[in-house]
């Protein structure tokens, strides 16, 4: 059968990262290509990309390269899962990004490391966000149930199950009004601004193009998608939460930037926000978290925001009720 053909093609998947004028920080996975088709209808064939999403065969130790606009060239290998990491100190990167701030780039694997008979062409394209120095702020929005209904509170997480490996990317609905108010913030309050936007969730790398595929159909701003490598699921991998660690990873990337933090009422995004913001008090100019259907959950974070004073922290029903509070404040 051509579904179980292992003769697949290469590639190289590049995960939107950020970076900065000194820094080139690029992340992505090497993969034999399942071709997976995640507009595709049809419960088998939507079952069967799910499950090859998550069985993946991994291209290891395996040398990639990567070739900037003005053709600086740099190495670095794949591990044991996939793989890659560019993490490079170097300059002048901000003269290389478009119009809204991204730097593309070429990836391509050693030719000495190829199989000839299932390759394709070498050439795989990358890109990565670098901020301009005038923006007005960055956002940090969670993905599940702040933007894309998920079901993280429901039973046993079942419509978890359900929604992620039983409905394709187009077919899944986002958040009403969700994409509008994040272009408004993205322009900022002159409408012509190109506020960085960053989206972190607690989901594994395998649902990286599932997720990019949801945000691009839906029109959301382009940004980066920081997910999380499956081995992080094992008890006692991180000391801190996967989400709250990217949050400060981009807090210290961007040591002058203020940020607006986006989540919902349904897992641990008030906890790691308020923590964030009590930390970083200057940094963080307000918390929007959307109610989800959970009465027990909702009644703990309003208790959490009344006694919460420094920095605005919304309990938003719906986007329009985020959008006046952006909009009092200046933010668009």
């Amino acid at each position: 059968m051509a579904l179980f053909d292992k003769k697949d093609k290469l590639q190289i998947i590049n995960f939107q990262s950020y970076g900065t004028d000194e820094h080139l920080y690029v992340r992505g996975r090497a993969l034999e290509d399942e071709n997976i088709d995640l507009a595709h209808k049809g419960l088998f064939r939507l079952f069967w990309n799910s499950f090859k999403r998550f069985e993946t065969d991994e291209v290891k130790y395996t040398k990639i390269r990567l070739k900037l606009p003005d053709d600086t060239v740099y190495y670095t290998e794949t591990d044991n899962d996939g793989y890659y990491k560019f993490d490079v100190k170097t300059s002048g990167l901000l003269q290389l990004t478009n119009s809204e701030d991204w730097l593309p780039f070429e990836l391509a694997f050693e030719p000495t490391n190829l199989k000839p008979e299932i390759s394709r062409e070498n050439r795989f394209p990358g890109e990565i966000l670098i901020p301009a120095n005038e923006v007005d702020f960055g956002v940090i929005s969670d993905i599940d149930d702040t933007i894309l209904q998920t079901g993280v509170v429901s039973l046993l997480k079942w419509r978890v199950i359900i929604n992620t490996f039983f409905k394709n990317a187009a077919k899944r609905v986002p958040l009403k009004g969700a994409a509008e108010f994040y272009h408004m913030l993205h322009r900022g309050s002159s409408g012509a601004n190109a506020n960085p936007i960053f989206y972190v969730s607690h989901s594994p790398w395998n649902l990286y193009r599932y997720l990019d595929f949801f945000l691009t159909e839906n029109k959301f701003p382009k940004g980066p998608i920081l997910l999380r490598s499956m081995a992080s699921f094992r008890p006692g991998s991180s000391k801190k939460p996967h989400k709250q660690n990217e949050i400060l990873d981009i807090l210290r990337a961007y040591p002058s930037m203020k940020f607006i933090l986006i989540g919902d009422s349904g897992e641990k995004d008030a906890d790691i926000y308020k923590d964030i913001a009590e930390k970083h008090p200057e940094r963080i100019l307000a918390i929007y978290l959307r109610t989800v259907n959970h009465r027990k959950k909702i009644r703990r974070i309003q208790g959490l925001i009344d006694n919460f004073k420094t920095t605005p922290m919304l309990l938003v029903k719906t986007s329009e009720q985020a959008i006046a509070h952006a909009k009092e404040s200046g933010f668009i």
